[in-house]
Formats: C-alpha cells, sequence, structure tokens
C-alpha cells in the first residue's frame, strides 16, 4: 500500500468515529491515533455530552493513547483526525510528541496548523511534527457542512415555533379579556 492509501483507509475509519459525534449531537469530528499501522487509540467530540470544552475528538485519542502505550509522550504515532486541529489541540500535539498529523478539512476559523494560523511550525518549538492535510477533504467537508446546516435548520425552526407560541398566548389573553 502507498502512504496515501494507508492515510485515506485511516481518514475513513475517522470519518466513521466522527458519525458517533454527530449522532449524539456533536461536531462531527472524529480521530484515531495510529503507531506502526496499528490503532492505538480513538475518539470524537464529546465537549456538549461531558460539559467539557476540552473534550475534543483530538484530546479524546491523546489521553486514551497515553494509556495505552503507557507514556504521555506518543513518540512515533499518527493522529488522524476528520478536521483540521484548533489551537488547544495544536498545542497538545506538540506536548504529546507526535510524529505526524493527518487531517481531512481545513477551518479557515479556528484551524490551528495553517488555515487560520500555524502553530506547528511556529520558531523556537521544542517538537516538530509532519503535516499532511486534505486527505478525503470533500468527504470531510461535506460531513461537516451537513451538520451545520442541519443545526441552523433546527434553530430556525425553534425559533419559529417560540413567535407562534408567543402569538398564542397574546391571543389567549386578548380572549380572556374580551
Amino acid at each position: 500500500m502507498t502512504q496515501v492509501e494507508i492515510d485515506e483507509y485511516w481518514m475513513n475509519r475517522a470519518l466513521e468515529l466522527a458519525k458517533n459525534a454527530q449522532d449524539a449531537g456533536e461536531i462531527p469530528v472524529g480521530a484515531l491515533l495510529v503507531k506502526d499501522n496499528q490503532l492505538v487509540a480513538s475518539g470524537w467530540n464529546r465537549s456538549i455530552e461531558s460539559h467539557d470544552p476540552t473534550a475534543h475528538a483530538e484530546i479524546i485519542a491523546l489521553q486514551q493513547g497515553g494509556k495505552a502505550l503507557n507514556n504521555y509522550r506518543l513518540l512515533d504515532t499518527t493522529l488522524y483526525v476528520t478536521l483540521e486541529p484548533c489551537i488547544m489541540c495544536a498545542g497538545a500535539l506538540v506536548h504529546s510528541r507526535i510524529g505526524r498529523l493527518v487531517y481531512g478539512a481545513k477551518d479557515f476559523k479556528t484551524g490551528a496548523c495553517g488555515s487560520f494560523i500555524n502553530l506547528l511550525e511556529r520558531p523556537g518549538l521544542n517538537h516538530y511534527i509532519d503535516v499532511t492535510g486534505g486527505v478525503l477533504e470533500e468527504t470531510c467537508s461535506t460531513m461537516l457542512s451537513a451538520f451545520f446546516k442541519m443545526r441552523r435548520a433546527q434553530k430556525k425552526e425553534q425559533k419559529r415555533m417560540l413567535s407562534q407560541i408567543q402569538c398564542e398566548c397574546v391571543e389567549n389573553r386578548n380572549s380572556k379579556n374580551a
């Protein structure tokens, strides 16, 4: 297998994890940690479910990886994630000493690996990570776009329902006063 085929295989597995997040009402991001082409750990976004702003897919995979490898240094590992990591996650990647990051969709609002800002190439870091972006980018982006489109439609419907209830309350009040 070529490196491209290997990366696409693992990214497809990360997309399956992203579906778990989506099914739970979370932003659909999945991540998995691989060493020697073997799965070490996995995670998906759980911030809402766990009431934890740090419960991003990457952080969960790194935490599980540290336990699985019995080391907080995750040397010679690759993290596959469906969305470009944010600033928090990029910092955790540097501290964990992963060897390689492979991500799917770019995040122009909060991506910290080149799209919004690039923390991983800042001069003076004590560890640098090999980064490959855009693996199955269209599939990853489509999943995220569809999720946010659905979320906007849900919010619009909630507003419409609330407005309808408020109108009914006013009508009831007016009919009682008449």
